[in-house]
């Protein structure tokens, strides 16, 4: 198991590269295809124009925005001109409200997505559309990194469980990036007293990662912070790992889903590359 397609995408020129250089780099170890999709957005929002007006700032904004996807597609291409990996380089428009759409669709057919973190110094507004576009529509992993990171060949990795379906499903997702690592860290917080696991928490994931080959270890934390992702964040220092594995959890927004509490949490203040799945 590898992921072949990677999937990165642009939407402004003052973007960090950290995803697309690492997006690179991931398909060039594994010998897979980069897909990268520029999008130039349209934010429009036409009931706050009257109707004299409105088409004329409509197309006025459309035409910037294909301007902008044409530039961000130039640009990339120029930037991956020399690479050894095999790219295809996509500019398309979306209206604001739609990217999640967009974005979904085209990460459908991805292995992996590499973004930047969706929070923070240097990220865009629509980067957390994007993100849940992919995690929660798509169903793709996201490997969020933060600006000025690489994701260096594992050398301990933190995988927080709970029990949970998403836990479970980062896990396996991550599979390709485990077998790399020297060591596999599972982290339980606070495991429930009356859980299906309360005889040995964290001891059958740990037995499916040995069999394929991971060497893993099982840390059980008490919540000593407020949050769990402080607890997470400062174990995860404390090991030195260069990786955290853990289940994008989101909660519905009408008929949305949304990245929760948790998760955003961990991607307001992650410091290592964080890969989720949902």
């Amino acid at each position: 198991m590898t992921y072949k397609t990677i999937l990165a995408t642009r939407t402004a020129p003052d973007q960090n590269h950290t995803a697309l250089a690492q997006a690179e780099a991931i398909a060039a170890k594994a010998g897979g295809h980069l897909d990268v999709l520029c999008i130039g957005i349209d934010h429009t929002r036409t009931a706050y124009y009257d109707s004299t007006a409105s088409a004329i700032t409509v197309q006025h904004a459309m035409e910037q925005a294909q301007s902008v996807a044409k530039s961000l597609r130039a640009e990339t291409n120029a930037q991956l001109k020399t690479s050894q990996v095999p790219f295809a380089v996509e500019a398309t428009v979306a209206r604001s409200e739609e990217i999640g759409r967009l974005v979904g669709h085209h990460a459908r057919y991805a292995d992996l997505m590499v973004a930047g973190l969706p929070y923070g110094p240097g990220a865009n507004p629509e980067d957390e559309s994007i993100v849940e576009a992919a995690l929660f529509d798509a169903r793709v992993p996201v490997l969020a990194l933060p600006t000025g990171t690489t994701l260096e060949p594992p050398r301990q990795v933190v995988v927080a469980w709970d029990e949970s379906i998403e836990a479970l499903t980062a896990a396996k997702k991550a599979l390709p990036l485990l077998q790399q690592a020297d060591l596999v860290r599972i982290v339980v917080v606070d495991p429930p007293r009356h859980g299906p696991e309360r005889s040995d928490p964290g001891g059958r994931l740990c037995q499916l990662l040995v069999r394929h080959g991971i060497s893993c270890e099982i840390d059980i934390l008490s919540r000593t912070l407020p949050r769990i992702s402080d607890v997470l964040l400062r174990h995860v220092q404390d090991c030195d790992a260069n990786l955290l594995v853990m289940g994008a959890y989101g909660h519905s927004r009408f008929r949305e889903a949304i990245l929760g509490g948790t998760t955003r949490s961990m991607l307001e203040h992650a410091t290592l590359p964080v890969f989720l799945a949902h």
